[in-house]
C-alpha cells in the first residue's frame, strides 16, 4: 500500500480490528493531528524514529515519509499482523513486538545520533513510560507525545499552580516541555472521554540543576508534593535528620520551611537538597 493511502478507519474496517479496553487504545483519525505531530517532532531525513504503540500504522506512514529510519514498538498481537502486511515492504520500517516498558531503549538505538520518539500512548502508561525514558540515561533528542490534558499541562507547569506537581518537577529536571496543540475526542476512534494534548520534551544535554545527590532530590519533591497542603519542614522531616539540623539546612539555602512545595522552583528544591545532604553527611 502507498504510504499516502493508510488511513485508520480504512485498516480497521478492513482488518475487523476489535479495540482492546485493556490496552486503553484510541487510534487517531484527524489527518490533521497526524501532521502536526510529525512537524511538531521537526522529523527530518537524519532522524532515527522509534514510535511507541503505532496502532495500525497510519502516524508511522507519516513518520516513513520524512525520517530516515522507523523502529515502532507494539504490545498488541492483533496488531502485529497488520502492520507487517501494510509497513514490512518497506525497508526503513523495523517492528519490535514487546511491551515498551520493558524495553532496552539503548539495545534498539545502538549508535544511532540523531534518535527522536513520538507516541500516542494509551492513558494508563503515559506516566511510567515517560519516567522510564527519562530515568534510563537513554540518549535521544525529544519525545513528542500525545497525552491527556491534565498529564501535560501537569508536565509544562511552573510553580505556584495546583498544576505544579512531582512530575512538573521530575521531567522539567531533564528537559525543556513544549505544548504543540490540543486534541479533541472526536479525533479518535473509539473517542475517549477527555482532551488530550501533543507535547514535546526536548531532552536537555545534562540535567536543569546540578545536585550532590538525585535520589535525595526526588525524595524530597516526592514527599512535598505528597503532603503539598503542609509545609516543606513537615515533609523534610522525612529524611530523618534532627529538628537542629534541619533547621540548618533551611537556614544555609535561605529558604523558609513554612513555604509549601508547589512555591519552589527546581533550583530551590536542588538548593534544599544539597542543603540537607551537607548537614546529613557532616554530622
Amino acid at each position: 500500500m502507498d504510504l499516502m493511502d493508510i488511513k485508520t478507519k480504512d485498516l480497521v474496517q478492513k482488518y475487523n480490528f476489535k479495540f482492546s479496553k485493556s490496552l486503553g487504545q484510541n487510534f487517531l483519525l484527524d489527518e490533521s493531528v497526524l501532521s502536526d505531530i510529525v512537524e511538531g517532532a521537526d522529523v527530518n531525513e537524519k532522524d532515527f524514529i522509534i514510535e511507541i504503540g503505532p496502532g495500525v500504522g497510519t502516524l508511522t506512514a507519516k513518520l516513513l515519509q520524512k525520517a530516515k529510519k522507523v523502529t515502532c514498538i507494539e504490545l498488541d498481537n492483533d496488531l502485529i499482523p497488520i502492520l507487517q502486511q501494510e509497513l514490512g515492504e518497506y525497508d526503513k520500517f523495523q517492528l519490535i513486538h514487546n511491551d515498551a516498558l520493558k524495553v532496552n531503549f539503548n539495545e534498539i538505538m545502538k549508535d544511532e545520533d540523531h534518535v527522536k520518539l513520538v507516541a500516542n500512548l494509551p492513558y494508563y502508561v503515559t506516566t511510567p513510560i515517560i519516567i522510564k525514558l527519562l530515568k534510563g540515561n537513554y540518549k535521544f533528542q525529544s519525545l513528542t507525545i500525545m497525552i491527556q490534558k491534565e498529564v501535560a499541562e501537569r508536565i509544562n507547569a511552573k510553580p505556584n499552580c495546583k498544576e505544579y506537581g512531582a512530575l512538573s518537577v521530575l521531567v522539567q529536571y531533564y528537559c525543556d516541555t513544549t505544548i504543540i496543540r490540543k486534541v479533541s475526542p472526536e479525533s479518535f476512534m473509539p473517542r475517549p472521554k477527555v482532551d488530550s494534548i501533543v507535547i514535546r520534551l526536548d531532552r536537555l544535554s545534562a540535567p536543569r540543576v546540578k545536585v550532590k545527590d538525585e535520589k535525595l532530590l526526588f525524595d524530597i519533591v516526592r514527599a512535598g508534593f505528597n503532603m503539598r497542603r503542609k509545609t516543606l519542614w513537615n515533609s523534610a522531616k522525612l529524611t530523618g535528620i534532627s529538628k537542629e539540623n534541619l533547621q540548618k539546612a533551611f537556614d544555609h539555602c535561605n529558604i523558609d520551611p513554612k513555604r509549601r512545595a508547589e512555591t519552589l522552583t527546581i533550583e530551590e528544591f536542588a538548593a534544599l537538597s544539597d542543603s540537607i545532604y551537607d548537614v546529613k553527611k557532616n554530622n
